[in-house]
C-alpha cells in the first residue's frame, strides 16, 4: 500500500546539506498499525509529512496505492490525499472559528460532497464519538481530550484508507490517552491502516510494528 524507496531529506545552508532523513527505505501493508519512535530530532515528524505529502523529499520515491507521488501533478496528489489520507496532529489543528460540527464537516467540503450527504456523515460522527451534544461549541470551549476527539473524528470523516497521527496523545492525560488509543487500535480492527509517530513505549505498543529512527535512518 506504501513503499517508500530511498528516501532522502536535507535542507542547505550556506552550501552544505544537513540530512534529516537518510536512505529510507519502508513498506508498509494495507491494515498495518505502525508505530515511528526515536528521539527527537532524528526525522520522525520529517517522515510522516513525507508520507502525508505534506512535505517533499529531496530525493528517492514514494509509492502510494500503485501511484508514485511525487510524479503526479499537484492537483492529483491533493486528491489522493484528500480521498485516502486522515492526518491526527499534536496540537490538534482545529479550526478556531468553526463549531466542532463546521471542523468535522470541512473535509467533506474538500471532497466536493452534496450537503445533504454531508449532513449525514457529519452527524454519524458526532454519533459514534459521542460528542453530538458538543456539536455546536468551538474550540476554545472543549478540553484538550474532547479537542483530540474532534481532530480524530475529523480525520474520520472522509473515510480515509489511512490515518497518520502525530504524537496524538502528546497534550492529553493518561486516561485521555489511553481512549484516543484504544479507538486507533478499534478502528485498525475495522482495516483503516494506522502510522503514529509517538515518544510513549505505551503507546507503541499498541502498533503492530515499531520502527526506530536514529538520525534520519531506520535503526
Amino acid at each position: 500500500m506504501i513503499e517508500l524507496k530511498h528516501i532522502y531529506k536535507w535542507v542547505s545552508t550556506g552550501g552544505n546539506r544537513t540530512f534529516l532523513l537518510k536512505d529510507i527505505n519502508l513498506t508498509i501493508n494495507q491494515g498495518e498499525f505502525v508505530s515511528i519512535m526515536g528521539p527527537s530530532g532524528s526525522g520522525k515528524s520529517t517522515l510522516l509529512h513525507i508520507l502525508g505529502m505534506i512535505d517533499e523529499p529531496s530525493e528517492g520515491e514514494y509509492i502510494f496505492l500503485d501511484q508514485s507521488v511525487f510524479k503526479l501533478k499537484e492537483k492529483q496528489r491533493s486528491a489522493l490525499y484528500k480521498q485516502h489520507i486522515g492526518f491526527v496532529f499534536q496540537a490538534y489543528h482545529l479550526i478556531d472559528e468553526l463549531t466542532v460540527y463546521e471542523n468535522i464537516e470541512t473535509p467533506l467540503i474538500y471532497q466536493d460532497m452534496k450537503s445533504s450527504e454531508r449532513k449525514s456523515v457529519v452527524a454519524d460522527i458526532l454519533d459514534h464519538f459521542q460528542i453530538v451534544g458538543k456539536k455546536d461549541l468551538f474550540p476554545n470551549q472543549l478540553s484538550g481530550g474532547q479537542q483530540q476527539l474532534v481532530g480524530v473524528a475529523r480525520a474520520l470523516a472522509a473515510n480515509p484508507k489511512v490515518i497518520l497521527a502525530d504524537e496524538p496523545t502528546g497534550n492529553l492525560n493518561s486516561k485521555q490517552a489511553e481512549e484516543i488509543m484504544e479507538l486507533f487500535k478499534t478502528l485498525n480492527q475495522q482495516g483503516v491502516t494506522i502510522v503514529q509517530v509517538t515518544h510513549s513505549e505505551k503507546n507503541a505498543a499498541y502498533g503492530s510494528r515499531i520502527i526506530n529512527l536514529l538520525d534520519g535512518r531506520i535503526e
